[in-house]
């Protein structure tokens, strides 16, 4: 199937590995002219190296912390200045964030800097041009509302759900779609080695919730960011879509 994104635009936080990275992978791949983001410049110079030598144009590399406001409007403004605006913004950038019952103001501020600020003042920085040309994709990666744990991320995300959906209604008519992905168990560093550091870990976890026996790849969860981001989507918004391998918590 032709997407139909080559020559297209896009900027990607949280893109120094795993899914971020992944997402990077695909996007350019299909053609499209990307700039990626995270704190760690060697990590997106590894990105980068990777995306150029499997043929595909060479990234923007945007060495910033999405945490911190000004530093949003940096990535913003040098992403747009070098690619001559953004049509596709992908909010990969977050991380879990177990909380104790007392967990102090800090704890949670931080998670939700990371988990929800983040994407929305990312969002709200590129917005003004997408409106300009009546077309753009917000895409962002969230997860589970099934939480297990206390987790501050989990309660960010159960933010950015319904901020997004609200958001995709205020500029439907500006030919803006805004979406959620929610990965299930995806190979990163994340995954492998907080959540399951032991393959005996995973095993018991797969064999428990993931009836379709294996963890997922960044490029899975890549594959339907292409397609969000494609003009073939333009129907497609407010939603919350899982790639997760058909993940559950209460079957059993």
């Amino acid at each position: 199937m032709e997407l139909n994104l080559a020559g297209r635009t896009a900027l990607i936080s949280g893109a120094s590995s795993g899914i971020g990275a992944g997402v990077a992978r695909v996007l350019a791949q299909e053609g499209v002219r990307i700039a990626i983001t995270a704190r760690q410049p060697d990590r997106l110079q590894e990105v980068a190296a990777h995306i150029e030598a499997a043929g595909a144009s060479a990234p923007i590399v945007i060495s910033a912390d999405v945490t911190n406001a000004s530093d949003v409007a940096h990535i913003a403004a040098e992403a747009a200045r070098a690619l001559g605006g953004i049509d596709i913004l992908v909010n990969c950038a977050g991380g879990a964030r177990p909380t104790g019952l007392y967990a102090c103001d800090d704890d949670w501020e931080e998670a939700f800097a990371l988990n929800f600020s983040a994407a929305r003042r990312l969002t709200q920085a590129v917005l003004p041009t997408m409106h300009a040309r009546q077309w753009g994709r917000i895409i962002n990666l969230s997860g589970s509302m099934e939480p297990r744990s206390l987790n501050a991320a989990s309660a960010a995300k159960g933010a950015l759900h319904l901020w997004a959906k609200g958001l995709s209604c205020e500029v439907a008519c500006a030919g803006i779609t805004v979406n959620c992905i929610a990965p299930g168990r995806i190979n990163s560093a994340q995954v492998l080695e907080r959540l399951h550091p032991t393959q005996e870990s995973r095993q018991a976890f797969i064999a428990r919730h993931i009836p379709i026996g294996y963890f997922g790849e960044p490029q899975d969860v890549g594959q339907l960011v292409a397609f969000l981001a494609s003009p073939l989507a333009r129907y497609i918004t407010g939603a919350v879509i899982p790639v997760d391998g058909g993940m559950h918590f209460h079957a059993h």
